[in-house]
């Protein structure tokens, strides 16, 4: 057949993996399909949309999941230190000495002596359990970012004042001011008996640290007062220390349990609560996981759509194949069409998921507004508000695990849009 100069031919492209202009606008063309293949494009709506919130969903849970593990080892290492060495019997003669041991270990950044002793406390008939804690006149200051009434500069030695925590001042009912009075059943040896000792301390600051568990609790008071209380003369219960790293304490404090071995006991923030921190790295990668499952259900809505338009066009893909158009040319035409939805997808993902972490609080609060249901209880959650800190490598990981997933999801429909034969399909045309 003579050639006629309306004939039209696609030039072949040289081997590439960029797409070419033709490949580029075949590949936008097919991601959004025509009137008569609504359905296709509503499948791959709903891909799109499924990546999305698959992605997001992944995002907001680690970032809460690292924000709550985050959270909960600042504010128990903020208050607890490290590490602690405990004396045998709760108690540790000479202990200057160790403390100055401590001091000089490299490493160690700071070392307070403290006392901690459980008790009670009463105030107007109401009884609660309280933790009483002994500090040097500098770790009270260090509370003073935490007062939430009150002040600090009342506690000092002798003056028979107190701080405690806010969920404790409201179980009691107190407030600054008022006079709790707190028991030491291990009180003075009298003809009739062991009497507990009884002392009233006014209440001159409330503080939140913000768990649940110690708010609830703690009852703090200069150190000489609580010798005073508990009848300890000059010995003192523990050592708290903090190292330049949390996370190598261990090797940190290994000279000063060789040198401590019979006298004290040296326990690190990993071993006090490390049933706690292993369940929440558990929860955080058994989430991670059931997470993925449904960004991989969405790839396969994208199989699933993509299979529906390589049939829907096979006559248009074995037209491009005889005006020039190679198999290579087709696979790429249907890799990009797909793996531009998982990209979207991902990328929305991540931007609704930024958006749900930035007002976590708030949908917190309007949920338990819509249910009237406590969703966050601080006495069970350990905190008193919904953490969240977002690791970029967990993001990176995320949005590669999002589009490896699409892009494999595109591989089987792309290869048997590639295989079309063209004389096969036109043969009846």
């Amino acid at each position: 057949m003579p050639y006629s100069g309306h004939d039209i031919f696609i030039k072949p492209e040289p081997d590439r993996l960029i797409l070419s202009p033709f490949e580029w606008t075949i590949a936008k063309r097919y991601m959004l399909p025509g009137r008569g293949e609504a359905f296709i494009a509503m499948v791959a709506g709903i891909s799109l949309v499924a990546v999305m919130l698959g992605v997001a969903a992944l995002v907001i849970v680690m970032s809460v999941m690292n924000g709550f593990r985050a959270e909960l080892m600042d504010k128990i290492v903020g208050l607890n230190g490290h590490a602690i060495v405990q004396g045998y019997g709760g108690r540790i003669a000479n202990w200057q000495d160790v403390l100055e041991d401590v001091e000089n270990t490299p490493g160690v950044t700071r070392a307070s002596p403290l006392i901690e002793q459980p008790l009670l406390a009463t105030y107007e008939g109401r009884v609660e359990a309280v933790l009483v804690r002994g500090n040097t006149q500098k770790d009270i200051d260090r509370l003073k970012p935490k007062v939430i009434s009150g002040n600090l500069t009342a506690l000092t030695p002798g003056s028979q004042r107190v701080a405690v925590g806010s969920q404790l001042a409201q179980s009691l009912g107190a407030t600054v001011g008022d006079t709790l009075t707190v028991i030491n059943p291990a009180g003075r040896t009298t003809p009739f008996g062991t009497v507990p000792r009884q002392i009233g301390y006014q209440i001159g600051a409330i503080f939140e640290i913000g768990i649940y568990q110690y708010d609830d609790a703690f009852v703090v008071m200069p150190m000489s007062d609580a010798q005073t209380l508990l009848l300890t003369g000059d010995q003192i219960g523990m050592i708290e220390v903090t190292t330049t790293n949390p996370d190598t304490v261990d090797e940190t404090m290994a000279p000063i349990r060789g040198k401590l071995q019979g006298r004290a006991v040296v326990s690190t923030w990993k071993t006090i609560n490390a049933s706690l921190f292993e369940a929440l790295a558990v929860e955080r990668v058994a989430m991670f996981v059931v997470l993925s499952i449904i960004v991989l259900v969405a790839v396969f809505n994208i199989l699933s759509s993509l299979i529906m338009l390589v049939r829907a066009k096979t006559r248009d893909i074995a037209i491009m194949r005889t005006m020039g158009a190679t198999r290579k040319s087709i696979l790429k035409i249907f890799v990009t069409a797909g793996f531009l939805i998982g990209a979207l997808g991902t990328m929305a993902g991540l931007g609704l998921g930024f958006f749900a972490l930035f007002f976590r609080q708030s949908v917190v609060n309007f949920f338990q507004a819509v249910t009237g249901q406590n969703l966050w209880d601080p006495s069970i959650r350990f905190l008193t508000e919904l953490p969240a800190r977002t690791d970029p490598s967990e993001v990176v990981v995320i949005i590669i695990m999002a589009l490896v997933l699409s892009f494999l999801a595109t591989l089987y429909p792309a290869f048997k849009a590639a295989s079309t034969d063209p004389v096969q399909v036109l043969r009846y045309e």
